[in-house]
């Protein structure tokens, strides 16, 4: 796909990020491709729609995220309107979206520009409710943790009479409903393909998709799902009941969730963002979209072997005695044909130095 127009998230508290948006804006000017910086921060604005960022941009077909997972979820929120491809440079932390090395930048723009980049597609949640999102006055401030501005609510793609308003949604990892008073739960009723599964009074209710299953819903206690999967994952926090599990539901079966008439009111965020505030007899519907984020991939991915590095995954004290393991089904030997269509682990391979990649780096909690 050879890019005609390049949109740039750049997290503009890390030197590192600002540095290496250096080389791409340098990249774009060899190459004679307009770049335009998208969803920057500024004050005194207000923050743009995912629709709105992309029309600003020019509708970029190519979005480059700079940062950590959060910056991704940026790119990939506007990139997701028009189906723009998102190349994730990997600045973060802990991260399991981004996975292309700082070092590998150019090439990654190289091979996306002359059509040698590998493609992934990731499944996205969309959402319908009972009426327009609104964030009340003062609950913006008493609830947004981030820093920079709040996203404004989801516009309204299509109202249809008993199926509730259409909002112009795309979450990467996860739709949360959750409480606002500190000592006062949600109470909400939990439908799966329009069925009732159980009222619940809980911290906060999590659907995500498989990409945002090490996410918020891991840290609940849900499962880790292959981000190569179709589901949707369905995890209550702190319920107040016995039934305290995950549900997975096929990627089909929508999950609702109505606000109980004596609940207190509940903030909807979408991939980290406050979004709306539901009152008592409101609901929600989420499900999976027809749009799917299109992620730049250089190289197979390792997401079990990135899996285990950035959880820092140790091995049992008692299995210490047998030494590190061999490597199972090596893919450094040919392939038997039983097994050629198994996605199995890339071969490592040896990353080169870039003096763009090594600007130490600030302190700072956000992505």
């Amino acid at each position: 796909m050879p890019v005609s127009r390049l949109g740039l998230v750049v997290h503009q508290a890390r030197p590192l990020a600002v540095q290496a948006a250096g080389v791409v804006r340098e990249w774009c000017r060899r190459n004679d491709i307009g770049c335009t910086d998208i969803d920057v921060w500024k004050d005194h604005e207000h923050r743009r729609g995912g629709m709105e960022e992309m029309q600003h941009a020019g509708n970029p077909d190519l979005v480059v995220t700079l940062g950590g997972d959060g910056t991704f979820l940026r790119g990939a929120r506007i990139a997701a309107k028009n189906g723009a491809a998102v190349l994730g440079v990997d600045l973060g932390k802990v991260g399991f979206l981004t996975e292309v090395a700082c070092s590998d930048v150019e090439e990654a723009l190289e091979a996306v520009h002359k059509d040698q980049a590998t493609i992934e597609e990731r499944m996205t949640l969309t959402m319908r409710a009972s009426r327009p999102l609104e964030v009340p006055t003062g609950i913006e401030a008493l609830l947004r943790y981030g820093h920079g501005p709040s996203l404004p609510p989801p516009a309204v793609r299509e109202e249809s009479d008993g199926w509730g308003v259409a909002l112009d949604v795309t979450a990467l990892n996860d739709v949360v409903l959750e409480k606002l008073a500190r000592d006062h739960q949600v109470s909400v009723g939990v439908y799966l393909s329009g069925r009732l599964l159980a009222s619940y009074s809980a911290d906060a209710l999590i659907v995500a998709t498989p990409t945002g299953s090490t996410a918020y819903s891991f840290a609940a206690g849900g499962p880790i799902l292959s981000p190569h999967m179709e589901a949707v994952v369905f995890t209550p926090v702190a319920p107040h009941m016995t039934f305290n599990r995950t549900v997975v539901a096929a990627p089909d079966e929508p999950v609702g969730l109505r606000v109980l008439p004596h609940s207190g009111q509940a903030a909807v965020s979408i991939d980290g963002q406050l979004r709306g505030v539901l009152d008592p007899g409101d609901w929600i519907g989420v499900y999976g979209s027809v749009r799917r984020l299109r992620l730049v991939r250089l190289r197979p991915t390792d997401f079990y072997g990135r899996l285990r590095d950035r959880f820092r995954l140790t091995d049992a004290p008692a299995t210490g005695i047998d030494g590190d393991l061999a490597p199972f089904f090596r893919p450094n030997t040919p392939v038997p044909p039983d097994l050629a269509h198994l996605r199995l682990p890339p071969v490592p391979t040896p990353q080169p130095d870039n003096p763009a990649c090594e600007a130490p780096d600030a302190t700072d909690p956000t992505e």
